[in-house]
């Protein structure tokens, strides 16, 4: 309970530090086409991640990710779709060259930064990449930009934390134009998986995902009506809600 407590108190520490200082002006949306061809070679449809694959390919993994770093979006001129599916595909494509530099690692959680405050400092906070020049974390893209800039809770659905219990890592990139389809199929996909939630009429065991991010869920409406919206079995209005542990092993 106090874990979770201090789990809680930094999501809404970092909701509360301001918007992410990552972007830059006369930018324009880069082409996606080169990850989007390494996550057919390497992601299977499953969602299973072959990383000596990924690492084979390297050169075009870091090409990608030079490509990002240098053109950040200008929040003035980028549509939405532009702008999310940039920060999508930015998150999931440093989490692959993350667990590459640590490989093989058997949880991404066994990466530990030099100063290792549990639940304060992690694995999602170090700055090992750029965006525009500026250091920066997949913790400041998930909370500070995806969670914060955009009312958009199919986010947690699109973006992976190379684990076993993660949604799971679409073999496709995010595209501006595909953008609402692709982000309802990761919905469903997510939802109606009984490896992640097991949903019936008058209970459901679900991912933690919806504890840890219910304040993103429930802006519209309730967690079970949110649920509904992609649940091939519906949920009643009073039907238990219950969570599953999570499963932190590495999605290969």
């Amino acid at each position: 309970m106090i874990k979770l407590f201090i789990y809680y108190s930094i999501l809404l520490i970092n909701l509360s530090c301001g918007s992410s200082g990552l972007g830059q002006s006369g930018t324009n949306p880069p082409s996606h086409t080169s990850f989007d061809q390494l996550l057919q070679a390497h992601v299977n449809e499953q969602g299973k991640v072959d990383y000596n694959g990924f690492n084979a390919d390297m050169d075009k993994l870091d090409i990608y990710l030079t490509l990002l770093s240098t053109n950040p979006p200008d929040r003035d001129t980028w549509s939405e779709a532009e702008q999310l599916a940039y920060w999508i595909n930015a998150y999931n494509a440093f989490t692959i060259k993350l667990i590459l530099k640590h490989y093989p690692v058997k949880s991404i959680k066994d990466i530990k930064p030099r100063l290792n405050i549990p639940l304060v400092n992690t694995v999602w906070h170090l700055e090992f990449f750029e965006i525009g020049g500026k250091p920066a974390s997949l913790d400041e893209i998930e909370h500070k930009i995806l969670r914060k800039e955009f009312n958009e809770p199919r986010i947690h659905f699109a973006i992976n934390c190379a684990s076993v219990s993660c949604p799971q890592l679409m073999n496709h990139a995010y595209s501006a134009n595909n953008l609402d389809a692709q982000l309802e199929q990761a919905a469903q996909a997510f939802i109606n998986n009984p490896k992640h939630n097991t949903l019936d009429n008058k209970q459901a065991e679900l991912s933690p995902l919806f504890s840890w991010f219910k304040e993103d869920f429930t802006r519209d409406g309730s967690l079970v009506e949110f649920i509904n919206q992609y649940a091939d079995k519906h949920l009643s209005k009073e039907a238990k809600i219950s969570f599953k542990d999570y499963n932190w092993s590495l999605n290969e």
